[in-house]
């Protein structure tokens, strides 16, 4: 008995340690090129999200367990998530029976609200995930639409910011995302005094160690049409979102926060959620169906290939966790249980693999290389290059027969394959004379068949 007691504690240290060993070893930092985002090591990291929004107010301990593991096992890295949550957060308790704040007082947190989102966020550490951690949702700033109320002002949300900023200092796996779906202006009013004082409290109590993004709403808008210039902000965001109908053109708003100056990260941090309905904002009815696997692998990888340094993935059931308890927003069709294996979970995880199997950091997105075949709309292709031209990937979102340039790859011979988004398989890997240009054919064609054509240095024969 004291040996199994023994073994036990030493499992327990074990464990600790290695949870503490990922908490110290896994910071980020945006690369020299200012482009991407990287380990402090110097590693790739591609950012592969998950919109959990109402994590910390409609789940419990265990169910979190299930969800983080699922999205661990799938290759999610950050999980997006509200403080003070959405869904009337700070008047409506969390399953434990606690409020965030005491009198919706953002200067007096509720110790046992604060105890939980600890425990969670160390959850993450360990299996490898960073929280992408929203301090607030956005109508606790500007209501404009939702339960609100709005609670903060400039000062409190200077407070409230370096309170959680030293609260949280000492984790390391944490992105800060100010906003929560609100415009930090609109027309006449400002609420970047607001955002601005939260983030200086932030990098106040952090010593300016932290990354700091906004989410911002919904439509052709992306934080850097409102707050690039702003110091504190590190990385640029977009929500491609459910409000426009399909095949939204990220590409194009992607491509303009990659050419700005200075130059930072941007990625796609709401596209269109999987199992969301299609109708435009603010009706949601689903006659017009809902948005499938398709619909979220045509936009992931399309502003992937377009320069972005990742992106994030949402389902519908999920980010909202759908249950027997809540009121159904916007017609979920399933539970957040049921939700988890969904085809699009599975695909983004494959994206993120075809990302991670070459030189990442370098990538540069190049159209150029599309000579023949380029389309509109559900039909527009997307195509980058690395910065040294050892390989190139193009997305065909429509199987077709294209012809691309390959003059820029300076070997006489070139391998191509073809990745399939749907299954991560890789077919038809074949060796062929390197004449500056080539006509190809997907291996399937037509609506729903998409491919990623993968055009690289003949290694071997480069060898010789």
């Amino acid at each position: 008995m004291k040996k199994i007691r023994i073994l036990f504690i030493i499992a327990f240290l074990f464990i600790s340690l290695f949870g503490q060993k990922i908490l110290c070893q896994s910071e980020l930092k945006i690369t020299s090129d200012h482009h991407y985002l990287s380990y402090k090591n110097g590693d790739p990291f591609f950012w592969l999200g998950d919109t959990a929004w109402e994590l910390f107010h409609r789940l419990k301990l265990e169910e979190i367990e299930t969800y983080l593991e699922n999205r661990k096992q799938k290759g999610f890295n950050v999980v997006q998530a509200v403080i003070l949550p959405e869904m009337d957060g700070l008047r409506v308790p969390n399953r434990y029976g606690d409020v965030p704040l005491i009198d919706m007082d953002p200067t007096k947190p509720n110790e046992k609200y604060f105890q939980f989102v600890d425990t969670v966020v160390k959850l993450a550490a360990k299996k490898g995930i960073f929280m992408g951690l929203l301090p607030t949702w956005g109508d606790k700033v500007t209501q404009l639409w939702g339960e609100g109320p709005v609670v903060f002002n400039p000062e409190n949300a200077y407070k409230y910011g370096k309170w959680i900023g030293e609260r949280y200092k000492s984790y390391k796996n944490i992105i800060w995302i100010l906003g929560g779906d609100r415009p930090p202006m609109k027309d006449s009013a400002d609420w970047r005094p607001v955002w601005r004082n939260m983030a200086k409290g932030i990098e106040k109590a952090t010593n300016h160690s932290a990354l700091i993004s906004y989410h911002i709403w919904g439509g052709e808008m992306s934080t850097s049409q409102y707050i690039h210039s702003e110091k504190w902000l590190d990385i640029n965001m977009m929500q491609s979102g459910h409000g426009s109908g399909k095949d939204v053109p990220v590409w194009e708003w992607i491509k303009r926060d990659y050419c700005m100056k200075p130059t930072k990260p941007t990625l796609d941090s709401e596209p269109n959620y999987e199992d969301h309905p299609v109708n435009p904002w603010p009706s949601w009815n689903p006659e017009n169906g809902y948005f499938r696997d398709y619909d979220v692998r045509k936009q992931t990888y399309r502003s992937v290939f377009a320069g972005a340094c990742g992106v994030t993935y949402g389902n519908h059931s999920i980010w909202q966790f759908r249950n027997e308890r809540d009121p159904n927003i916007n017609f979920a069709e399933r539970y957040w249980t049921e939700a988890l294996d969904r085809p699009g979970a599975f695909q983004v995880g494959y994206l993120k693999k075809l990302i991670e199997s070459r030189p990442s950091s370098s990538r540069i997105p190049d159209q150029s290389i599309i000579l023949e075949g380029q389309g509109e709309k559900e039909e527009y292709i997307c195509a980058f290059r690395n910065r040294s031209n050892d390989y190139a990937m193009i997305y065909i979102p429509v199987g077709k027969t294209i012809t691309i340039k390959t003059s820029f790859i300076k070997t006489k011979k070139l391998k191509i394959s073809w990745f399939n988004p749907q299954t991560c398989e890789t077919i038809q890997s074949i060796e062929t004379i390197n004449t500056g240009k080539m006509c190809v054919t997907t291996p399937t064609t037509g609506f729903g068949k998409d491919w990623v054509l993968i055009v690289e240095k003949d290694l071997v024969n480069t060898a010789k």
